[in-house]
Order: C-alpha cells, then sequence, then structure tokens
C-alpha cells in the first residue's frame, strides 16, 4: 500500500512526517531546498524562537486570525508538547522573557537537528533537492505525487506543508497555493502580516534608526479601536518597524483609507500630569530653545523635530510658549499621528496571512473537506498569529495533527483491504 507523502521540510513538515511515522505508517518526506529547516534557522533572527510557554486561552489571544480553527491542534501538541520532545532528543530549551522558548545553545541549528533524529529513528525516508510539480488524483482521491524531474511517487496520503510566500530564499514561494486550488481547494490571496509599514508622512525616515521603548501604539478603523499596545517600535528608511509595528500589521484592516495610527508617547502620564510636567519645565527653561527642554522628555533627535510635528516654529524658546501652543504640544506626545500608505512586500514578511481557507479543513484532523486523504499543516493554512514562538508552534501543532490524522487513515485503509 502506496505510503504518506509530506511536502515541505520546514517546521510543519518534519512535525507531520514524524507523527506519521510514530503511527506506524511508511513516510517519505520530499524537500526542494538543499536541508531541511532552512527557514526554522533564521527564525529568533538564527536563535530560534521555538514556541511560547503559555496556556490554550493566553496562545489563542495572539492568534488574530481564525483562532478557534487551532484548538484541536494545540490542544493535541501544546508548547509544553513541544518543549518535552525536543528535551527527549536532546536539545534542552530554555523559556526567555514574555515566555518566549529557545533551545538552551540559542542555535536554531539544534532544533532541526533534533528533528531529523527523530524522524531518523522513526524511518521516515527524507529526499532533499525535490521539488513537486503536481498533484495525481483518482476516483476523489490524490493517489500520487509528480516531481519537477517527472518521476511519479505513489501516496496512500499526501500532507501538504510547504508554506507560504515569506522569505521566498528558504523555498516558500507559493507552490502549495497552486497545488492546493488545483486539488480544488480555495485560497485566499496571501498578504504580508509581521511586517513594517510604510508611511506617508516623510518625516519618520529623518530618524532612522531611532528605537521608541515604552510608547503605546494604537491602531484605528473609524472609531473602532484594531490594535493599542505598550512596547518597542523603531524608525526606518521606509516608515516604522519594531515589534508594536509587526503585532499591528497583522490587524490591518483590507481598506486602508480608513485606517489610522497613533503613538502615545508619554502612556505613563495622564494628560493633566503632562500638562502640568510641560508646564513646570517650560516655567523653570526660560530662554532655553523649545528643543533643548523637549529632550528631558524625548530622545534628542525627535525632540529636534519635534516643533515642527506640532506646526510650532523652531525658534521658539520655552518662555515664549503660549497656553495653546502647550495644548498642542501635549495632545501631540500622548497621540501623534502617522497614516500608513501600505504594508511592507511580502517578501519582509515574517509570515504571510492567507492562504487555505480553514472552513475547507477538518480543524479535528486538518484533513481536506474536499479530498479526503489531503491534508494541510503550518503556514499554508489562513492562520496567522503575533511574534514570540506563537508561528512556529502553529506549525508544529498542525503538522503533529495532520501526520497522527494521515497515519490512522492509512491503518483504516490497510484494515479495510
Amino acid at each position: 500500500m502506496p505510503g504518506i507523502v509530506v511536502i515541505g521540510g520546514g517546521a510543519s513538515g518534519m512535525a507531520a512526517a514524524l507523527f506519521a511515522a510514530r503511527g506506524g505508517a511508511e513516510v517519505t518526506l520530499l524537500e526542494k531546498n538543499e536541508k531541511l529547516g532552512k527557514k526554522v534557522y533564521i527564525t529568533g533572527k538564527g536563535r530560534c524562537n521555538l514556541t511560547n510557554d503559555c496556556d490554550l486561552d493566553t496562545f489563542l489571544s495572539q492568534v488574530p486570525r481564525n483562532p478557534r480553527f487551532l484548538y484541536a491542534a494545540l490542544s493535541n501538541f501544546s508548547p509544553r508538547d513541544m518543549m518535552a520532545l525536543l528535551e527527549s532528543a536532546g536539545c534542552p530549551v530554555t523559556v526567555q522573557r514574555g515566555r518566549r522558548v529557545f533551545p538552551s545553545s540559542e542555535k536554531a541549528s539544534d532544533v532541526t537537528r533534533a528533528l531529523s533524529s527523530l524522524m531518523l529513528r522513526a524511518g521516515v525516508k527524507v529526499r532533499l533537492n525535490t521539488a513537486v510539480e503536481s498533484l495525481e488524483t483518482k476516483d476523489g482521491r490524490v493517489c500520487a505525487v509528480r516531481t519537477a524531474a517527472g518521476e511519479r511517487i505513489p501516496a496512500g496520503a499526501v500532507i501538504l506543508c510547504t508554506g507560504g510566500f515569506s522569505y521566498p530564499s528558504t523555498g516558500s514561494t507559493g507552490d502549495g497555493y497552486r497545488l492546493s486550488a488545483e486539488a480544488g481547494h480555495t485560497v485566499t490571496p496571501p498578504s504580508p502580516v509581521l511586517v513594517g509599514l510604510e508611511t506617508a508622512e516623510e518625516w519618520p525616515r529623518a530618524l532612522q534608526g531611532l528605537s521608541l521603548r515604552n510608547v503605546t501604539l494604537t491602531l484605528r478603523s473609524g472609531k473602532k479601536v484594531l490594535y493599542t499596545e505598550l512596547g518597542e517600535m523603531l524608525f526606518t528608511h521606509f516608515g516604522i518597524s519594531g515589534p508594536l509595528v509587526l503585532e499591528a500589521s497583522c490587524h490591518l484592516p483590507e481598506n486602508l483609507s480608513g485606517a489610522s495610527l497613533r503613538i502615545d508617547l508619554k502612556p505613563g502620564l495622564t494628560p493633566e500630569q503632562l500638562d502640568a510636567r510641560l508646564l513646570r519645565d517650560f516655567a523653570a527653561g526660560g530662554k532655553k530653545q523649545l528643543q533643548t527642554e523637549l529632550a528631558s522628555l524625548l530622545p534628542s533627535r525627535l525632540a529636534d523635530l519635534f516643533p515642527r510635528l506640532c506646526s510650532l516654529p523652531d525658534t521658539l524658546r520655552c518662555s515664549q510658549v503660549t497656553g495653546e501652543q502647550r495644548r498642542r504640544l501635549a495632545e501631540t506626545l500622548k497621540s501623534l499621528p502617522l497614516t500608513v500608505r501600505a504594508p511592507r512586500p511580502v517578501t519582509e514578511a515574517i509570515v504571510t496571512r492567507g492562504g487555505v481557507q480553514v472552513r475547507e479543513v477538518d480543524p479535528a484532523t486538518m484533513c481536506s473537506r474536499i479530498l479526503p486523504n489531503l491534508y494541510f499543516a503550518g503556514e499554508l493554512l489562513d492562520v496567522d498569529a503575533h511574534t514570540g514562538g506563537y508561528n512556529l508552534q502553529i506549525a508544529w501543532a498542525t503538522g503533529a495533527l495532520a501526520g497522527r490524522s494521515a497515519a490512522d487513515l492509512q491503518c483504516r485503509d490497510s484494515q479495510q483491504r
């Protein structure tokens, strides 16, 4: 009887192959790159933030898109399960700030090495440098995989783990979208998330490289708050980036014309406290330039620019600031506006939004509702999460569930024969 073919050797593909083999199936893993886990190697800047040590409800709160779809997968294979799996393979892990989990060595290669070792022990056959061109179907089931070299590989079940479009240099070039669509699935067009944002305003470019800490970033669509969080952000040559901005990008509305961003530069002060602080500082500042006094509240580069952001003259001195001008300064400090022109290209995104629509996939098994022996896992699905190890855990969990489910299917098919 033909075995299970896993297409893609990234995080979800390695998990799918391992758990399918542990379920007693004969498994072949096809990877078009020269090595497994190529994208895993660059996660966490090479340190591999492999999961987040949190409970299920906390985890799902970090998934903006289709979180409930993941309930079974994460219940089946939790962050603690992933941590234990690596520990069992001789790869100890460490929990760091924000519950982020890393290999204790802080080397992503150790994670891939551990999983490769586990797959080898489980009997997974790994074929590198093998790109897949198409799926062959017969009688409403997938029966084989065709490689780009023209080889036909019979399959009792297929698990698609090809990733999205993010980091195309790692092999994520959208192959799975085409294969899924050809199999009859609806694919939501991919778009970038966890990505920097280009701003209509030019002034952020003048602050390129400046990081702001302990500020609050708020994204609204009209009056509706889509995202608000305290943290760190960065000014860049195109606009803004950094942890807060990456998370905010997960919540961008489709129509950017109604979206607005506001930065609270002094979230620890109420408007009344801030006004009192400005009144006191300006009184003490006397003939000092306004920018000089603002440097006690802001990084010097931003302080130098700030009067212009409030439509005030650069030559203004503290003693000359009127009550109306002080109010304008305070309001801008608490709500500095920015306009999102566009997210950065998908090639710069950490993950991709879009993919196979989850309503066409059984969340209890990761099996297609269209072809009963086709499974999906990882970024190919229309699910994405914030930074912090959540997206990799989604890959491990959906891969593990797809692998177990495909092995169960093959066992049932074998018994029926």
